[in-house]
């Protein structure tokens, strides 16, 4: 009886762990279409987690710059004790009279209000600038947003490619194996000779070799997806099976061209760049005109300086100031800076120049490389059309013993090898025309 309660917990115990690991494999199981794994991969990017940041820091630096042009207010307070001296007195025939009395105990506070009223167009130059690279960091965002999203497309084709070709071959074992069980009984009945058994073997045999490396292939792939998209890489995923790209239709390439020129995040930061080097003149030449700032101080203290004669007592007083002050001569160091500003902006629209050429170079070469990916899926997929058509009729002529067995072979393999190249050539296809979006900035189509 005992022995029979240890076997009824032990088979619920395992039964407990099997159910358990099954509901673990199966929820790391995940059927992803390719917007979903870009969502993901985008989600758990560190890549932009650190481009957000620079974001943030940007923005706090121009809060911090704007900040800098609004009254800013200041209070102190201190104690001090002195040492005792004689008080500071006057002897008359009339009597001593204290002028200064010793009051060892001082206290003070006061309050303090500091606001510039011109600074040679300084502050608000350096508040441009830090606008400018503000903006300029969101395009950097943007562009490393699409760097993410084109790593992700990309293993998402591969594993897609490496999916169809491991289905191309197991369809080749497959079919082997029947050619093999066909050319055994033909053996059997003395049809075929032990030759041709043992080419068949031997087919077999570099058919399931290249099911093992098919196999492996689709296992990294799954890998490099889940390393791109942040999920752990034991997750088990799996990308939709069809695609179709007979009905996508391409845009002209001076439309593609304009997009870009439009779109591109790299040209959009550029042309913030330009923006703010060209307020760094203005900033560099700040010290060519006054600098005017207004402040105003209450001081509460006792005894409070200010007041004659000296008393221990609080006394508050206040005061308002109106600054003025000019560099005179510096030795031409404004003019330098001014001539380093001018040269940075020189650069910058150079820069701008210079990268407008390479995105038109890479739109047009994006744009010939997707064209010709489009044209070897339609060659390709009628290949696999031939290739099928052609095993199936050589097969039947093989079962009548109308045909040689190394035509079978031959039939097997260019099939598999067709298939294989439509599926190569779709891969082809899916990754130009992501080049093409990257090198665009936006959908084509």
């Amino acid at each position: 009886m005992i022995n029979g309660i240890y076997k009824i917990k032990f088979w619920t115990i395992l039964f407990t762990a099997v159910l358990f690991v099954t509901n673990v494999l199966a929820q790391q199981k995940r059927m992803l279409t390719l917007d979903q794994s870009i969502q993901i991969g985008i989600q758990n990017s560190k890549i932009l987690h650190s481009s957000k940041m620079k974001i943030m820091s940007a923005e706090a630096q121009l809060s911090q710059v704007n900040a800098s042009m609004l009254p800013s207010l200041s209070a102190g307070a201190s104690y001090t004790r002195l040492s005792s001296i004689n008080p500071f007195e006057v002897q008359t025939p009339f009597g001593t009279f204290v002028i200064s009395p010793s009051i060892l105990n001082n206290y003070s506070a006061n309050i303090s209000l500091q606001q510039p009223l011109f600074t040679g167009f300084k502050l608000s130059s350096s508040s441009n600038i830090a606008r400018y690279n503000s903006l300029a960091a969101k395009q950097d965002y943007n562009k490393d947003e699409q760097d993410v999203v084109y790593s992700i497309k990309s293993a998402y084709w591969n594993l897609y490619l490496a999916g169809n070709v491991k289905q191309a071959v197991d369809e080749n074992v497959q079919e082997v194996k029947a050619h093999l069980q066909d050319i055994q009984n033909f053996f059997k009945q003395g049809l075929a000779t032990r030759n041709e058994v043992l080419k068949v073997e031997v087919q077999l045999s570099q058919s399931q070799l290249s099911q093992i490396d098919a196999q492996n292939a689709v296992d990294l792939a799954v890998v490099n997806l889940d390393n791109a998209i942040g999920l752990p890489l034991t997750t088990e995923v799996e990308v939709q099976k069809n695609v179709d790209v007979e009905s996508e239709d391409i845009a002209g390439l001076s439309q593609l061209i304009d997009m870009a020129i439009k779109n591109r995040p790299e040209l959009k930061s550029m042309q913030y760049q330009i923006d703010a080097s060209k307020s760094g003149i203005t900033l560099a030449e700040a010290d060519y005109y006054p600098q005017v700032s207004l402040s105003g101080e209450y001081v509460y203290a006792q005894p409070n300086q200010r007041i004659l004669p000296t008393q221990n007592q609080f006394k508050g007083t206040w005061d308002v100031s109106l600054g003025l002050s000019l560099k005179l001569w510096n030795w031409g160091a404004t003019k330098d800076q001014t001539t380093q500003a001018e040269a940075r902006y020189e650069q910058a629209n150079d820069s701008f120049k210079t990268l407008k050429d390479a995105v038109t170079l890479d739109v047009t070469q994006s744009y010939f490389n997707m064209v010709k990916a489009k044209e070897k899926v339609f060659v390709t997929k009628q290949g696999v059309s031939q290739a099928e058509e052609n095993y199936r009729v050589t097969d039947e002529k093989f079962k009548q013993g109308l045909t040689l067995n190394s035509e079978l072979l031959d039939a097997e393999a260019a099939l598999m090898q067709a298939k294989t190249n439509y599926a190569q050539a779709v891969v082809d296809y899916k990754l130009a025309q992501a080049q093409l979006e990257k090198a665009t900035g936006g959908k084509i189509n």
